[in-house]
């Protein structure tokens, strides 16, 4: 099964690398990372690049898409060469999925249209402008389409994935390679839960 994870200047490695953690540990898995053109390609952080041996015209049938978020979305948003290779393959993808704000690009590429999906929060109220009904769950299943909230969500999606493509066991069998058992420090990793100055110092670094 071919897992095909998109990158473009700007992502943000967690969204991309949570799932591959996951994703490339099922059995008989080949993930491969596309993008515009090959070469290296820098995250959101830029310290950390990934070197993209195939292009989105090399990769023509995925079974699995996975678009991650990051600042670098926001170009991508009119990146027509981009959604029209995400409405191509997901025309026979088994799973289309995003995590973050990679979803505001399946919807900006049409393929969300009427459908629930889930963002980042600070980009929830985005979705609605593309008949897309927002949906706060960490995760959401809405037809072959799986999108995941912010970030560490694509943890969370992935393992979903997992269990719906290769069971419950060998789903849990990859959480536990990976120790996936989070316990943070602090009750700051939603907007309903983080205090008032955390959410506006947070609101700050995302507008910076």
């Amino acid at each position: 099964m071919q897992f095909a994870i998109v990158l473009y200047p700007g992502f943000t490695s967690l969204d991309v690398l949570g799932p591959y953690e996951v994703l490339g540990r099922l059995p008989d898995a080949e993930v491969v990372f596309v993008a515009d053109e090959p070469g290296l390609v820098r995250n959101d952080l830029g310290s950390l690049s990934i070197d993209v041996v195939a292009t989105l015209a090399d990769v023509t049938a995925p079974d699995v898409v996975v678009v991650g978020g990051g600042p670098g979305q926001l170009e991508q948003m009119s990146n027509t060469g981009l959604h029209e290779w995400l409405r191509t393959v997901d025309r026979n993808s088994a799973w289309t999925t995003s995590v973050c704000t990679g979803s505001l690009l399946l919807a900006a590429a049409g393929l969300l249209d009427g459908r629930r999906a889930t963002t980042h929060w600070a980009g929830l109220d985005q979705l609605a402008g593309f008949g897309v009904t927002p949906s706060k769950q960490r995760v959401v299943i809405d037809g072959h389409y799986a999108t995941a909230a912010g970030v560490s969500a694509g943890i969370d999606m992935a393992l979903t994935l997992a269990g719906l493509i290769a069971g419950d066991d060998v789903a849990q069998a990859v959480q536990l390679v990976i120790e996936y058992a989070p316990e943070p420090p602090y009750d700051a990793g939603s907007v309903d839960s983080a205090p008032a100055a955390v959410v506006e110092s947070a609101m700050s670094k995302l507008s910076g």
